[in-house]
């Protein structure tokens, strides 16, 4: 599936673009696409996350499969746990800021994934949340603050008498795509991994960087 340029941190790939504009030139081969569907509250898919950002993409940087392959993060919302869209939502809002930042962002998220599971959050408000999430980024990436929690925070009242009542915070449009895009390939389990637009059932949240380095280099053909 497509990936909308409004959403570019997202995308992952290992190689730059080396085109001139010359007809002389051979046309790149096309790129294998791996889309990882992950819910940042979900352990199995910090589980994976967490090898693929600090063993496996250090590995294929370097190796014939930066050629090959190039990653997709594809957010999925599990709304059984209602703080799974608040931090959703705080990582559209870096990716939306510092595009570059996006990948290290998802990373704290994941590691401190256990701060926003059920019940560290029972007891908070929304926006309470979204001031945690908004101190991370800062912590995490250098982002401010104020303008991170600007693009989360709820209105605590309407802003005119007898106004919407269900205004949404700055990011609640980008939720509703990425949703969709989601529904459209029914997507349920996290984390769920798809390569080349089929399932790839086989790939578990325990595998190591070996085993995904074999499985991509047999995909690839390298």
């Amino acid at each position: 599936m497509a990936l909308p340029p409004k959403f570019k941190a997202f995308h992952l790939a290992f190689t730059g673009s080396s085109a001139s504009g010359s007809t002389a030139e051979p046309e790149p081969e096309p790129l294998h696409t791996v889309e990882v569907y992950l819910d940042y509250v979900c352990p199995y898919s910090a589980k994976m996350f967490s090898v693929l950002h600090s063993q496996l993409f250090p590995r294929i940087r370097p190796s014939p499969l930066s050629h090959k392959v190039q990653f997709i993060f594809r957010p999925q919302i599990q709304p059984w746990h209602p703080s799974s869209t608040l931090v959703h939502e705080a990582a559209v809002a870096v990716s939306r800021l510092a595009p570059a930042k996006f990948w290290d962002f998802a990373a704290a998220l994941f590691a401190r994934q256990k701060e926003y599971f059920d019940i560290p959050v029972v007891n908070e408000t929304r926006n309470q949340t979204y001031r945690r999430l908004a101190k991370l980024a800062g912590e995490s990436v250098g982002l401010d603050e104020e303008v991170v929690y600007g693009l989360l925070e709820i209105p605590e009242q309407a802003a005119a008498e007898g106004g919407d009542l269900n205004v949404g915070n700055g990011v609640t449009d980008d939720v509703k795509v990425l949703v969709k895009m989601a529904r459209l390939v029914g997507v349920h389990v996290t984390p769920t991994v798809i390569f080349d637009g089929v399932e790839a059932r086989e790939i578990s949240s325990s595998w190591t960087a070996d085993q995904w380095v074999e499985w991509l280099s047999g995909k690839a053909g390298v």
